[in-house]
């Protein structure tokens, strides 16, 4: 009898563990460690909270087909690579999201986004709708179709190029990231 209960409860912690194994928690959030986004097998990168004014807005998980802490690499390279928001504060809305974007996309283009205006454009849209604590933001960029918009599972938009998609992963990994911390994070530092 002692011998069963101390097989299940090896297999409970065993299993306890396999679980928190696969995932990561951040600011109450849980973040897996292995994803497949848009048909692209990917790995967490790293993970970490965006902070404005001591507070928690948002986590952001970097994923990419393997680890890696180059910055420039990441956002110049051509593989699959995926940035997941989780919102985490009701004080984003979208108006919020969209002025945060324009900013991102000014400090990653050291102000010359006008080559790239009308994706932005098209980038900016698909956070019209209202944004609640707990959505849920996929942009996954997937080699030959571009970047893949996706809310809480649902497909809000396709960008394309190599020049938008290294603008937008430099909204957190360029010299001029939205958080600083963040961006070490999501580069596993």
């Amino acid at each position: 009898m002692k011998k069963q209960f101390l097989t299940l409860l090896f297999v409970a912690f065993a299993g306890l563990f396999s679980m928190t194994a696969q995932t990561t928690e951040v600011a109450g959030v849980k973040v897996a460690q292995k994803v497949t986004m848009e048909g692209q097998s990917l790995v967490l990168n790293g993970v970490g909270v965006r902070e404005k004014l001591f507070m928690d807005m948002y986590v952001g998980a970097l994923y990419l087909p393997k680890k890696s802490s180059n910055s420039a690499e990441i956002m110049a390279g051509n593989d699959a690579a995926a940035i997941k928001l989780t919102i985490v504060s009701g004080m984003i809305t979208s108006d919020k999201m969209i002025s945060a974007v324009n900013e991102g996309f000014e400090n990653a283009t050291n102000k010359n986004t006008a080559p790239i205006k009308a994706k932005i454009a098209q980038f900016k849209a698909c956070f019209k709708d209202e944004i609640k604590k707990g959505d849920v933001f996929d942009m996954v960029f997937v080699p030959g179709k571009g970047v893949v918009v996706s809310k809480n599972g649902k497909e809000k938009g396709t960008i394309d190029g190599a020049d938008f998609k290294k603008a937008m992963f430099g909204i957190w990994l360029s010299n001029k990231p939205a958080d600083k911390n963040l961006k070490a994070a999501m580069l596993g530092k």
